[in-house]
């Protein structure tokens, strides 16, 4: 069993929804990541999501593709992001790393060279934002003989369809993008996002995140209750933005939201 199903076969036992996070590897700085990582362990997250930089991350709102930027000022790369994965698991060999990023370095390593690599850096999940699960079967074989996950998005406008093929090509959850659009922007419109997750679990048996639109504690609450997971991104990246001159304030500022996060999302 993956460590990304152990984790929800977990929460599913003790009634508990998985926090999330997203950080972009090296913003604002590659230092900064690995102890980020640590915190938001301590914090509560259950499972994180790596954001690889990438010169042109067309699904990320503002907030993230500046996040990429600054990364990338630092030369980082998607082998310096596997790199920083690595030395996380030197001393957490117990919390799932789901590597999130687009194609092109992937195709640029090869597909099985990257399926190699990220074995090696004990990467659990990979989601690639600009494969479709029909383009993925390739790519899906690689990972899974590596006990790797390939996560997909699902948006709202997927048919049955599309959900069914996610869900006989993909493992560890189903990442469903509550709002149309990129990342950070909008209004979550819970009732519509609950209408959605009906029709999405009569299709599948995977646990299913729900990202794009969580800004801030009650949100988290308010989808923790109809989802297995609530996915946060640009309010934390925010907060590394707020505070470029002040890496401790921002570290701060991430975990407090996380922890109140964490605390609503357990009251229920």
């Amino acid at each position: 069993m993956s460590r990304l199903a152990a984790k929800f076969e977990e929460l599913a036992k003790t009634g508990r929804k998985a926090l999330i996070p997203f950080i972009t590897a090296g913003d604002p700085h590659p230092d900064f990541t690995v102890p980020l990582m640590h915190a938001m362990v301590e914090a509560g997250v259950d499972v994180i999501e790596l954001g690889v930089p990438f010169s042109d991350p067309m699904a990320d709102g503002p907030v993230i593709q500046r996040a990429s930027e600054r990364a990338l000022e630092h030369k980082m790369s998607l082998r310096k992001t596997l790199a920083i994965a690595a030395e996380f698991r030197k001393t957490d060999q117990k919390t799932p790393i789901v590597l999130m990023g687009y194609l092109n370095p992937i195709e640029a390593m090869t597909y099985e060279g990257f399926a190699n690599a990220a074995s090696r850096a004990d990467i659990d999940g990979v989601l690639t934002v600009d494969l479709p699960p029909e383009e993925a079967e390739a790519s899906t074989a690689l990972l899974q003989a590596r006990e790797i996950d390939p996560i997909f998005l699902l948006a709202p406008n997927s048919s049955d369809e599309r959900i069914q093929k996610m869900d006989a090509i993909g493992s560890g959850y189903i990442y469903y993008v509550s709002l149309k659009g990129v990342t950070g922007a909008g209004h979550l419109d819970v009732a519509d996002v609950a209408q959605k997750l009906q029709q999405i679990k009569a299709n599948t048996r995977l646990p299913i995140g729900i990202g794009f639109g969580v800004k801030d504690a009650q949100t988290a609450k308010t989808i923790a209750a109809i989802g297995d997971g609530v996915v946060v991104g640009s309010a934390l990246i925010s907060k590394i933005e707020a505070n470029l001159d002040d890496p401790k304030r921002a570290q701060q500022e991430i975990i407090a939201l996380l922890t109140s996060m964490r605390l609503a999302m357990d009251s229920q």
